[in-house]
């Protein structure tokens, strides 16, 4: 990484890597010494001679010809004239090497640092590809030898220009140290563009030009976000290191407020009218966004009709509106450990549009008929209008579901959701649905946002309950599309879809072999039998040590989910069709799947523009939620380094949680807080890194640290500004 280096220094401006560049972007044309100083910005005489003994020492290592005198091309050999040349996204590494991915292709290419040009992580690049590469490389995706080796040529789109870091100032100028370990270059900012920035201090920094010539992009601060260190600080910082918002227009929120909120007689007669019926929500206690609420009533044939009430978030939101256009742009409300920023105005998602309690609400509804077998007899779907009769938080309904007696209001309501939804979830995994239950933490903040305790959630009977009638809610909405119109190529009914694709069989392999290191066995058949298998190791390591490591894998093994209009089932449940249609306040895709639901029930059909419009916004509704969910590790991990600043010396039992050439990573039994202790504090023994079986071994004694080992560690030191907890192996 380059650091403290000022860009004008042209000490650096003569390299055969940067003349080597001119040739194999002109593989054709020949160039005199002149040219070639002029291209790579060598200005002066003592340069000049530089690139004129370059071009000779480049031809004594046949890399160029003298096609004249004074003049010279690159040779040809015959693998460069099977080069050929695509356009990828870039994965940069922490090491500066990077990888670039082509759509459409199985096979990533390797970028040398030497050869990554000024490209930065994600950046839309050509490369020129070797069929033949010299080396083998691994990524994890595919085997070794399957590796193409390239360089980058050109830039085609920079992903993004802001990046948010600590400023660090010198008498001359100013360098931007960006907080992500992917920006393995600085950003030099000359003092008159500091905006009041001061050294030490957080800024959001925009990269204005980066020239050939430059060891270091040119940029300009944006933005001071406050002191390093500082909670709220580090929290906005998060927030602008995503490209996500920290906060609401006023404007919109003026905006809200002028949206008709009375729920006048001609709205309620347009649709079924649930308020005499019961009906109560359960969210987390600090929860405001009642986005869903349960219905039930027991029918004249004995049977149970089930309502989840959505709230009609479209009701309020018309298609186009200046709050509508915004919430697209966010697609998702963020959750921080400290704050929520919403994907509506406060006053519609807290208020209006929030199903709270002794308030008559709008709602979209998935009616059905269930009976005492979990069998779902009758469905409807439509507008209702609702009153909550209760407002219970998860820890309430659990003490109702736990409790012998009928005595409390809802009490017999709550058990017999209870009892279906577990009748629900046991037919779900039947059928192939997969037991992801992964730990993971709250905390208990003081009034300043400082963390005063690390909790471990988690997931009780009525977490679940609601968990499964949502499921189910999503799952009959795609059905009621998706199934419609399975044979009838003639109707095209666009929607949207929630898929996840099936696990990478090499991924499988992967896994399989590393939890036999712990004594498991895993089978790699057909989809269901992989599904029952994942099942049984997820049972079989439950309240052991290794547990959260080998969830860990275990999802990293299956595909993301993400949202299309090409349906392919959601395989990490089981569902041929599934869909987002219950938490349109905090979730874009929901709102789109209630405006497209209420188009077809009303029958009216969708053009091929909207087709493809929809598919964009699909595209953007996954990458913004990917965005947010990284700022929610983020802001997690922050936590827990902050926490862990008052538990130095301290001693704890851990996990090996991963293994990587620099050292070891521990995951605290406690309060599954991950800290790192790396190779050279590494005591006893000559320790050396196993890259082929993820361990160190000692040379001497042959000791092994390996992945889901026991251990027992001192926490070292505390790094809030690089987020790092450093510990030592007891």
């Amino acid at each position: 990484m380059t650091r403290h280096k000022n860009p004008s220094n042209k000490s650096d401006k003569v390299s055969i890597t940067k003349i080597n560049r001119v040739f194999n972007k002109y593989p054709k044309k020949s160039f005199n010494y002149k040219q070639i100083s002029r291209r790579i910005g060598a200005d002066n005489e003592a340069q000049k001679k530089l690139v004129a003994l370059a071009l000779t020492e480049m031809c004594n290592k046949k890399i160029l010809k003298e096609v004249r005198p004074g003049n010279f091309q690159l040779i040809r050999t015959p693998e460069d004239t099977q080069s050929f040349a695509v356009k990828g996204t870039v994965d940069m590494t922490t090491s500066g090497s990077a990888f670039v991915i082509v759509e459409g292709s199985e096979t990533d290419i390797y970028i040398s640092s030497k050869n990554t040009l000024t490209a930065l992580h994600q950046d839309l690049v050509k490369v020129k590809v070797a069929k033949r590469p010299k080396h083998n490389f691994s990524r994890g995706r595919k085997k070794p030898d399957s590796r193409l080796e390239g360089e980058i040529i050109s830039i085609l789109e920079r992903k993004r220009t802001e990046f948010v870091g600590t400023l660090n100032i010198s008498k001359e100028f100013a360098f931007l140290i960006p907080d992500s370990p992917r920006m393995n270059v600085d950003i030099f900012v000359p003092l008159k563009k500091l905006k009041g920035g001061k050294n030490g201090e957080k800024v959001l920094v925009k990269m204005l030009d980066w020239p050939d010539t430059a060891a270091s992009p040119f940029g300009e601060v944006v933005q001071v976000l406050g002191a390093a260190g500082d909670n709220n600080t580090e929290m906005v910082s998060i927030l602008a290191e995503h490209a996500l918002p920290s906060s609401f227009p006023q404007s919109l929120e003026a905006e809200a407020a002028k949206i008709p909120t009375e729920i006048t007689d001609k709205i309620v007669a347009e649709r079924k009218d649930y308020r005499a019926v019961t009906t109560f929500t359960i969210d987390p206690v600090d929860a405001k966004d009642f986005d869903d609420a349960l219905s039930i009533q027991k029918t004249k044939s004995g049977n149970w009709e089930i309502g989840v009430h959505i709230a009609d978030v479209s009701h309020y939101v018309k298609r186009g509106s200046v709050i509508d256009i915004e919430a697209f742009e966010r697609a998702t409300s963020i959750y921080l450990v400290d704050r929520v920023i919403p994907m509506l105005p406060e006053m519609l998602s807290n208020q209006v549009c929030s199903l709270r309690p002794d308030e008559d609400k709008l709602s979209f509804a998935t009616i059905f008929e269930i009976n005492d077998e979990g069998t779902v007899l009758k469905k409807w779907f439509g507008r209702t209008v609702i009153r909550s009769n209760m407002r219970f938080t998860y820890a309430q309904a659990q003490e109702l579901i736990e409790d012998k007696t009928d005595d409390r209001p809802l009490s017999k309501e709550i058990k017999k959701l209870d009892q279906l939804a577990k009748m629900l979830r046991k037919e779900r995994f039947t059928e192939g649905s997969i037991k992801f239950e992964r730990t993971e933490v709250t905390f208990e903040l003081d009034e300043e946002g400082h963390p005063l305790a690390v909790i471990p959630k988690v997931m009780r009977d009525s977490n679940k309950l609601i968990e499964e009638f949502m499921l189910l809610a999503n799952k009959l909405v795609s059905e009621k599309i998706g199934k419609a119109i399975e044979g009838e190529k003639r109707k095209v009914r666009p929607f949207v879809y929630r898929i996840h694709d099936s696990p990478d069989k090499e991924k499988l392999v992967l896994f399989a072999k590393f939890i036999a290191t712990f004594g498991y066995s895993f089978k790699i058949g057909t989809p269901r039998e992989i599904a029952h298998s994942i099942n049984g190791v997820l049972l079989a390591v439950k309240g052991k040590p290794e547990q959260n490591v080998i969830e860990t894998l275990a999802i990293r093994t299956m595909a993301k989910a993400e949202y299309s209009t090409k349906n392919i089932g959601h395989y990490g449940l089981g569902f041929q069709h599934y869909s987002h249609f219950t938490s349109p306040i905090r979730r874009y895709p929901d709102l789109i799947v209630h405006r497209l639901l209420e188009h077809y029930l009303e029958g009216k059909p969708v053009d091929q523009k909207e087709l493809n419009e929809l598919e964009s916004a699909c595209e953007h509704c996954s990458e913004q939620e990917r965005a947010a969910e990284r700022a929610e590790r983020e802001s997690i991990k922050f936590k827990q380094v902050q926490f862990m600043v008052n538990q130095v010396g301290n001693e704890y039992g851990g996990i090996i949680s991963g293994i990587a050439e620099f050292g070891i990573f521990i995951e605290l039994e406690d309060n599954k807080c991950e800290g790192l202790v790396r190779a050279s504090d590494l005591d006893g023994d000559h320790y050396r890194f196993d890259k082929y079986n993820y361990c160190f071994k000692g040379q001497q004694r042959g000791k092994k640290y390996t992945l889901g080992d026991k251990v027992t560690v001192v926490i070292n030191s505390v790094d809030i500004i690089k987020k790092q907890i450093n510990m030592l192996l007891v």
